[in-house]
Parts: C-alpha cells; structure tokens; sequence
C-alpha cells in the first residue's frame, strides 16, 4: 500500500491517469496541467491526488458504508463500481440506471443513500439530476470534457478506459 503523495503520484502515472481529452470544458482547466503537441490535454497528478483525498474524507465521514451508492453505465467503469462494493459494502448498480430511483417512493427500487459516486458526469447523467433533486452529495470520476453541473467534488482523471 502506497505511503506518500510521491508514490501515488507514481501509481497514477503507470495507471495513465493524467491523459485527458483533445477538448477541455473551462470548469476543468483548473485540473489541466498543459496541452501536448498533439492537442491532448495533461491532467495535473498532483491536484488530482489531493481531489482524491477530499472525496476519501466525505466517503469516510458517512458510518455505513451501505448508504453509499456507486454508480456507472460505462462497460469499462462498471468492473471498478463492483469491486469497490465488494471491498467498502457499499450499493453498486453497474448497468443502466433505472430513471427515479432516487426520487419515485412508490417504485419497489426507491433507494435514500447520502453519496452517489458516478464513473463519468455525462453518462451518468440520469443519476446525477435525481441526486441533485434529492440533495445528495456527488463524486464523480471527471475527464477534461466533462461537464460539472451537479457534481459536488469533482475527482479529475481519465474515464476512458
């Protein structure tokens, strides 16, 4: 397990974490580093980390790890959303997101959890707006083109896959 900030920094460089897109959204060109010849924009490893660490104190300030759900509809993000339910016990639901399971009370899939951590802003844009209808906080796994509407910590990394 990785001790310091350096040797994270260094897993997230293997891990291409810093790649972004060739577009930039202007709520992300704080996170941006600098842009490659090729007009792919660079993620900068250290804001991320410390993004990263933000989003560790609100998923630990919540007592039951049950209330948490974790959110995605990308094929490449749903294998990380199980995981991350296996090992911390929160809701996952990878696949489509059922529209009002957050706000519709009289559905058998109703659900009140006090976090959703979703894997990309804009596909997941379903359960960001019922999350932001129903006051929950939102994490989400954010790449340069993402929009940021509703989301309340924003974890710049690449979310392509």
């Amino acid at each position: 397990m990785a001790i310091t900030k350096e040797e994270d920094i260094q897993k997230m460089l293997v891990c291409k974490t810093h790649l972004g897109t060739r577009n930039c959204d202007y709520r992300m060109k704080r996170y941006v580093f600098r842009r490659t010849v090729d007009g792919i924009h660079i993620i900068h490893l250290g804001k991320a980390w410390e993004k990263l660490m933000v989003a560790a104190r609100a998923i630990v300030a919540i007592e039951n790890p049950a209330d948490i759900i974790v959110a995605s509809q990308r094929p490449y993000g749903s294998r990380a959303v199980l995981k991350f339910s296996q090992y911390t016990g929160a809701h996952a639901m990878a696949g489509r997101w059922m529209p009002g399971t957050l706000t519709n009370q009289i559905t058998s899939k109703y659900l009140e959890p006090r976090l959703l951590m979703v894997t990309d802003p804009r596909t997941d844009a379903q359960a960001l707006k019922e999350a932001s209808y129903a006051s929950i906080p939102i994490i989400a796994l954010c790449d340069t083109d993402s929009p940021l509407e509703n989301v309340d910590i924003a974890i710049p990394a690449n979310n392509k896959g």
